[in-house]
């Protein structure tokens, strides 16, 4: 009888990929994981129960045929586990090292529930397409055959790549148009290198640009081409330009140099990461280096933030968040890696106003947890008399994105918003009520999570070829 290749995980011990030592990792921007060794990864797949009802699969995004895709790893035969991985997923390398799988599929593993440790699924996701990578399984983009319909899509982040992707090898005419000098949007510009190290983004734009895919770079819809000039060049467009409006803080003093958007910090950062010359990094505005830090937020944001000033030689770095460690929005594990790396965390403080101008300090109140408001949170209140100023040279400001006003910049009334200022659309095809004109990704959904972007970008994506095939078959009668 064949030996059983799955369902270990009683008797092999969850074991993550082996973590760089904190008094290292914080020295440069490398990832601080280590690959998994062939053997490794097999092991650690073989954990998996094979269970009739994957949770993993169902509480995925891209709803990923995980269970397939692990037992392929378990069993040696990794270039089908990688076909798998990436029939549903346009960047399973990406969402491997920035998911949150915590709160996702391995949140929903069922070994866990039964107290054995979820199997490592992002770990694993990582090193079959690294390996695809490394031994030429990813192929280049060749459709079967060209089309003349062509799809502009504003915003070269993972929902605007996944839906060019997806189009491409269709055979569809893709024109991007993002606002800066490289293609990745947040995983470019947003995300530092310890989670994500650049490479990995610039390989996958390489592979669109090499199949097809125009990149007009540096381009900003509404000042460089009007909207309604960009619908005439296209057959259907695709808006897709995340959310990058920072939300603001007010208070005594909260226009002091010295406190910043996390936005800026982050993004000079990465452009440093690529050897570029930032005025404002040489300058000392967006430099921690040997600078008291204090970044105010607890979303994951905030733990970039915390964990770059670190990197960037604080004196010391402390995150300051109103709720505590419970109810905080961001990772749990990115928490405990800023913390190995010597982050402070504040917890149950808010900021309500700025001492100094440069800054010397954050005026802030204690809170405690009281009732739950409508979403069923447990809403902070003041403790009064309990305030106290923590001194900082530099404050970031990672309180979350939101929407800019589209209708008003590209001049465009007609194109609907919710209340929240996001683009009204359909979840399922990104169909707006502009004929032709979609929506995917934060602009639909507000701030939200790479892997959603990916799922809304393929579907919409596929949306469009069914309305374009539609098109052509009436047209062909």
């Amino acid at each position: 009888m064949a030996k059983q290749p799955m369902l270990k995980f009683v008797t092999v011990d969850r074991d993550m990929p082996a973590k760089r030592d904190a008094t290292v990792r914080k020295e440069d921007f490398n990832e601080i994981y280590a690959e998994y060794a062939k053997a490794k990864a097999e092991e650690q797949a073989s954990r998996c129960s094979q269970c009739g009802v994957p949770y993993c699969q169902s509480h995925c995004p891209l709803h990923n045929n995980i269970p397939d895709w692990l037992h392929m790893t378990a069993t040696g035969r990794l270039e089908e586990a990688y076909a798998i991985s990436q029939a549903t997923n346009t960047f399973p390398e990406i969402c491997g090292r920035i998911c949150p799988q915590d709160r996702l599929c391995e949140g929903n593993c069922v070994i866990e529930q039964s107290g054995h440790g979820t199997v490592t699924i992002g770990s694993v996701e990582k090193y079959i397409t690294d390996t695809a990578w490394e031994k030429g399984w990813v192929k280049p983009i060749v459709p079967a055959q060209e089309r003349a319909e062509s799809v502009g899509i504003i915003g070269a982040g993972p929902g605007g790549l996944a839906a060019a992707d997806r189009l491409r090898r269709a055979g569809v005419q893709v024109t991007v148009y993002d606002a800066h000098d490289r293609a990745g949007g947040l995983m470019t510009y947003g995300i530092p290198g310890f989670k994500l190290e650049k490479d990995i983004v610039m390989r996958r734009n390489d592979q669109l640009e090499q199949g097809g895919v125009t990149f007009k770079m540096n381009c900003r819809v509404g000042e460089d081409i009007s909207f309604a000039d960009l619908r005439a060049a296209h057959d259907a467009v695709i808006i897709a330009t995340g959310v990058y409006k920072s939300r603001d803080l007010g208070g005594p003093g909260a226009g002091a140099a010295g406190i910043v958007k996390a936005i800026d910090y982050l993004t000079c950062s990465n452009r440093l990461s690529f050897g570029d010359s930032v005025a404002e990094f040489d300058s000392g505005e967006l430099n921690a280096e040997g600078k008291k830090v204090v970044v105010i937020g607890g979303g994951d944001t905030a733990m970039d933030c915390v964990r770059t000033a670190i990197r960037q030689g604080a004196t010391s770095v402390k995150c300051l968040y109103r709720r505590d460690r419970a109810n905080m929005p961001g990772s749990q594990r990115e928490t405990a890696n800023a913390e190995e790396e010597g982050v402070i965390f504040e917890w149950l403080a808010a900021p309500k106003g700025f001492a100094g101008d440069p800054v010397t300090g954050v005026m802030v109140q204690r809170m405690r947890l009281g009732q739950p408001d409508a979403s069923g949170r447990q809403s902070p209140e003041v403790i009064e008399g309990a305030d106290y100023v923590e001194e900082a040279d530099l404050v970031i400001k990672a309180l979350g994105f939101e929407p800019e006003d589209l209708p008003t910049l590209w001049e465009q009334p007609e194109l609907e918003v919710t209340r929240w200022g996001t683009v009204k659309a359909q979840f399922t095809t990104g169909a707006t009520e502009m004929d032709g004109v979609y929506a995917v990704g934060d602009i639909v959904r507000g701030a939200s999570l790479v892997v959603w972007a990916i799922k809304d970008g393929r579907d919409c994506a596929d949306a469009i070829i069914e309305r374009l095939n539609t098109s052509a078959s009436v047209a062909a009668e």
